[in-house]
């Protein structure tokens, strides 16, 4: 529960208050635990909500643009400049201890919404739909703001040195 609290937030006390709340709502809603998925599953997303809440709390930092990390366009559609490839699988990157580090501070680096929407899809696994209702908003913003976190992420990840593409 700690290393999913950790995921959202990047102070390790807010990760813990995270989960201590967490573990209070459980306390607090059991008898309303009906069984249809497993315990761990559900505690899951009440740390994942726990965390979310904290990161609500927080007072609002402005929003920071991505519009530079993202690709520009020509006029016809196509690419203004050509994306960067890599030779090696986004796998065989993340094995690599050094650089699972350095993606992870990038992904650090993305405004609230578009980081949180990254780490519930993609890293928690959660659904379009689930994600939806955990951040109440509709599933096309879901889709449109982890789009743009995804293409905004891989720009950052581009420009790191230690990264040969």
């Amino acid at each position: 529960m700690l290393a999913v609290a950790r995921r959202f937030l990047r102070a390790e006390e807010d990760a813990r208050d995270a989960v201590q709340d967490a573990f209070l709502s459980a306390f607090r809603a059991i008898d309303r635990f009906e069984g249809d998925a497993r315990l761990s599953t559900w505690l899951h997303r009440i740390v994942v909500n726990a965390a979310l809440m904290k990161l609500r709390s927080r007072q609002r930092k402005p929003e920071i643009s991505i519009e530079e990390l993202l690709p520009k366009y020509l006029e016809d559609g196509h690419h203004a400049d050509p994306p960067s490839l890599w030779q090696r699988s986004a796998e065989s990157l993340l094995e690599q201890h050094e650089l699972r580090h350095a993606v992870r501070d990038q992904i650090d680096r993305l405004p609230d919404n578009y980081r949180t929407v990254l780490l519930l899809r993609d890293i928690e696994e959660f659904t379009t739909d689930e994600t939806a209702q955990i951040l109440d908003v509709t599933e096309n913003a879901v889709k449109i703001r982890l789009h743009r976190a995804r293409q905004a992420l891989r720009e950052l990840i581009g420009a790191l040195p230690e990264i040969q593409r």
